[in-house]
């Protein structure tokens, strides 16, 4: 599985990359079929609360894509809610099948 992390205008800390990369390996544990997740991370301006947004793809072969965009007070929270969200989208897809 390939974990894609990108931080638009700004650099991100090793301690939100770690942060990420064990969030993503929890929900590739429970669905082994994910094959990469793409992170996009952003600062919306103005400087108020809630202006941290997380965007988060899930590519799974045979499904189609599971995305999620969140806006919340810090990066981690938004990461959260995106997963819960993914989370909810592929078990949708996986009772399909």
């Amino acid at each position: 599985m390939d974990i894609n992390i990108k931080a638009i205008h700004f650099d991100i800390n090793e301690k939100l990359t770690a942060f990420i990369n064990k969030k993503a390996e929890r929900i590739a544990h429970r669905f082994p079929a994910i094959s990469s997740v793409d992170v996009s991370l952003k600062v919306i301006k103005p400087e108020t609360s809630l202006n941290k947004e997380a965007i988060v793809r899930v590519t799974v072969p045979q499904i189609e894509d599971s995305v999620a965009t969140k806006i919340a007070d810090s990066f981690e929270e938004a990461i959260d809610v995106c997963l819960d969200a993914i989370e909810k989208q592929l078990e949708k897809a996986k009772n399909k099948k």
